[in-house]
C-alpha cells in the first residue's frame, strides 16, 4: 500500500508536468504523520525536485497531520530546501490576524490561507481574521484552508467541529479545501467554487471501503485567466478494488467461516485491493472462533495486492451474554482483546494471537496508573511513558 501511495503521488506530479500546469497547491497533509518514514520522504522530495526543475512552483499549507511535538514540520524542511512555498504568511496586529498574499510570478495569481490548528485555536484564528483587507485586494485570488465547513459537512462527520464559511473572506475566485476526504464542488452566494478534492489515494478504513467500491480519487486542474474558465477532476487509479460485505446473522461461527471461505474463493481478486467487511450477530460460537488470518491469506494467495478486514460490526450472542453477566472489567477486557487482536494489522505476526492480547491489556493497565503522592504532572507523564515503552520492547517477539 505504501508503494501504491508513493506511485500515486508520483503519477499526479507527472500529470502536472505533462499538462504543463503553472503551479501546484497542496492544502495540507502532504504526509500521513508529522514525522513520516524517511524513505517515503525521499521518494516524495525526489519527485518534487523534478517538478521544480521543470519550472513548476509548489505551494502548500499545513494540514492537521503536518505538525510535530517540536513545532518544526517536514513542510518547513522541504520549504527550506526551496522545493515548496508555505503560503500562510501573516501576523496578529491589534487583535486582528492580518494575512499577506503570496503572488505566483507567472500567472500573477494571489494565494493566501490558514493552516490547520487544533479546532479551538483554528476557530479563533478565523474569528480574528481581517477579512476586509483580503476582500479589497484586486486580482485573481485563491483562499487555501484545511478545515471542515458547517455548510458542507458530510453526515458521517456530524460530530466533527467545523467552522462556518462566513469566517472566510468573500469574493475569492477559488477556495481550495483540504482535510475532508470526500470530493465535492460547492457554491454559496459570495463563496463560489469551494472545492474539496479528497485524498489522492486513500487513507483510513472508510476511505479504503469507498475506494474499493469504485469511488474516484485524484486532483483538480483549474483553468483561469482573470476568472476561472474550467474545472477538471483528474482521476488517478493505479489499482482496482473489490469490496465484499458479509452478514453472519443466523449462522454460528463454524457455518459462517465455511460459507465465507466458499464465497471468497469465487472472487476475482488478482492484482486488486480487497476490502472484506463482516458484520452481524453470530447465533453460536465466539467471534474469535473464526479464523480471519486464514481468510486474508486466501485472498492474498488469490493474487490480492492488499486485504483490509473490517469486522467492527461483528458480534455474537455469547459475547452479549458475557457483557450482561456482570463479569469483572479485567475479564471483559481480556476477552475483547482476544476477540479482536486477530484483525489488527501488525508487522509481527505473533502479536495477532494471545501474546498480542496480553501485551495490549498490560499496556492499558500501565496507562491507567494513578499519580503518586506529591508527584508532579510532568514526572507522572514521564513515568507512564517509560513504563509503556518498557512493555513495548519487542526484541524477544521479533526473534521468535
Amino acid at each position: 500500500m505504501e508503494k501504491l501511495e508513493v506511485e500515486t503521488f508520483s503519477r499526479a506530479m507527472d500529470i502536472c508536468i505533462e499538462r504543463k500546469v503553472d503551479f501546484i497547491l497542496i492544502c495540507g497533509d502532504l504526509f500521513h504523520v508529522g514525522i513520516p518514514d524517511l524513505a517515503v520522504v525521499k521518494e516524495a522530495v525526489t519527485k518534487m525536485r523534478e517538478v521544480r526543475e521543470d519550472g513548476i512552483p509548489i505551494y502548500a499549507i499545513y494540514g492537521s497531520h503536518d505538525y510535530t511535538p517540536t513545532g518544526t514540520s517536514i513542510i518547513d524542511i522541504i520549504e527550506s530546501a526551496g522545493l515548496l512555498v508555505n503560503v500562510v504568511k501573516g501576523r496578529v496586529d491589534e487583535g486582528k490576524l492580518k494575512l499577506d498574499f503570496v503572488q505566483d510570478e507567472r500567472t500573477r495569481a494571489k494565494l493566501v490561507g490558514i493552516s490547520a490548528r487544533k479546532i479551538g485555536l483554528e476557530s479563533k484564528y478565523y474569528e480574528i481574521l481581517d477579512r476586509e483587507i483580503l476582500e479589497r485586494e484586486e486580482g485573481f485570488k485563491i483562499f487555501a484552508f484545511h478545515s471542515g465547513l458547517d455548510e458542507f459537512k458530510p453526515d458521517y462527520l456530524s460530530q466533527m467541529e467545523t467552522v462556518p464559511i462566513s469566517f472566510f473572506p468573500r469574493g475569492f475566485d477559488y477556495y481550495a479545501g483540504g482535510h475532508i476526504h470526500d470530493r465535492s464542488e460547492n457554491n454559496l452566494p459570495g463563496y463560489e467554487r469551494v472545492v474539496f478534492p479528497g485524498p489522492l489515494f486513500t487513507g483510513y478504513a472508510r476511505d479504503l471501503e469507498r475506494t474499493a467500491k469504485g469511488e474516484k480519487r485524484g486532483f483538480y486542474i483549474v483553468d483561469f485567466d482573470d476568472k476561472i474558465t474550467g474545472l477538471e477532476f483528474v482521476e488517478i487509479r493505479l489499482v482496482n478494488g473489490v469490496y465484499f460485505g458479509y452478514d453472519v446473522t443466523g449462522q454460528n461461527s463454524l457455518q459462517a467461516q465455511k460459507d465465507l471461505k466458499e464465497k471468497i474463493s469465487q472472487l476475482d481478486v488478482k492484482g486488486k485491493m480487497v476490502v472484506l467487511r463482516i458484520r452481524g450477530e453470530l447465533s453460536g460460537g465466539k467471534t474469535s472462533d473464526m479464523n480471519f488470518p486464514n481468510l486474508q491469506e486466501m485472498l492474498l494467495q488469490g493474487g490480492a495486492v492488499y486485504v483490509h478486514l473490517n469486522r467492527f460490526g461483528l458480534t455474537s450472542r455469547e459475547y452479549t451474554a458475557i457483557k450482561s453477566a456482570g463479569e469483572d472489567l479485567t475479564t471483559i477486557e481480556s476477552r475483547l482483546f482476544q476477540d479482536n487482536i486477530g484483525s489488527v494489522n501488525v508487522s509481527v505476526p505473533g502479536l495477532q494471537s494471545d501474546l498480542g492480547a496480553k501485551l495490549s491489556q498490560d499496556l492499558l493497565r500501565s496507562l491507567r496508573g494513578e499519580p503518586k503522592t506529591n508527584e508532579s504532572k510532568r514526572d507522572y507523564e514521564v513515568r507512564l511513558r517509560e513504563n509503556a515503552l518498557e512493555l513495548l520492547q519487542l526484541g524477544e517477539v521479533l526473534e521468535d
